[in-house]
């Protein structure tokens, strides 16, 4: 990602409506398994600035892992010795060490150039029974100018992210659409930006909305976790949010 993308990440995690949700959405699908545990073994590949990683402890221990220098050098100030530099395509972690490994919204990064290289390697380090929570942009033809400057080079429908779990060995347990109630807005905008190409950017899409706005966004996403909660699921959305095991 660009730097500024970064620096955002880490000041705004714990606040956006977006990343809040988001973590929701997580819990919505890990509270039933999990929420008795505090003994697993975590890893979140591609960690960023390492806010899912504080968030994960409620389950266990949990490493970070980021590609990104400048990622890992803002993230050690909140999470020191927790994150550590690496790719998801040659994980620094012995075979079977982890429960559980998350990745948020990594795979479809330009940096990882073969997704089956990366699930491999989560595979290689989860323990039998273990399981991966993977979290995608949703359809191609949504890509706009935040996947630009994320270096975003794919997004993905649920159809592609169970065949892409399956092929690498992984059973699929669950997968939905998220992000779904606020679908109307982001089609708005995208369809802003196809008819205003030349318009420059207004910095990074990650920076807070008004207060207001935050809080009924969030909303929006909070519901959409007691939906999922509940064992429903959505049939679109702006991501994809699969959670696969390992036999």
């Amino acid at each position: 990602m660009e730097a500024y993308e970064y620096e955002v990440m880490a000041a705004v995690e714990h606040t956006h409506w977006w990343y809040r949700g988001m973590r929701a959405l997580t819990a919505a699908w890990l509270d039933p398994l999990y929420a008795a545990r505090a003994d697993l073994r975590i890893l979140d590949a591609g960690c960023g600035t390492g806010g899912n990683v504080d968030f994960l402890r409620r389950y266990g221990a949990v490493a970070g892992l980021d590609l990104a220098p400048l990622a890992v050098q803002l993230g050690a100030r909140r999470a020191p010795g927790r994150l550590q530099r690496g790719s998801v395509l040659a994980l620094p972690y012995r075979a079977a060490s982890f429960d559980l490994v998350t990745s948020f919204d990594v795979l479809y990064h330009r940096a990882v150039i073969d997704e089956d290289s990366a699930l491999r390697e989560a595979w290689r380090v989860l323990r039998p029974g273990g399981r991966l929570l993977l979290r995608l942009p949703a359809y191609r033809w949504l890509a706009s100018r935040h996947d630009r400057s994320v270096h975003g080079r794919h997004r993905y429908t649920l159809g592609e992210t169970r065949a892409l779990l399956e092929r690498n060995g992984f059973v699929v347990e669950r997968g939905s659409y998220v992000n779904s109630l606020l679908f109307p807005l982001a089609l708005v905008q995208r369809l802003a930006e196809r008819l205003c190409p030349a318009a420059p950017p207004a910095g990074s899409e990650m920076r807070p909305p008004h207060p207001l706005l935050n809080q009924l966004f969030g909303l929006a996403l909070a519901l959409e976790a007691a939906w999922l909660r509940r064992g429903r699921t959505f049939p679109a959305g702006l991501s994809v949010l699969v959670l696969a095991r390992k036999p």
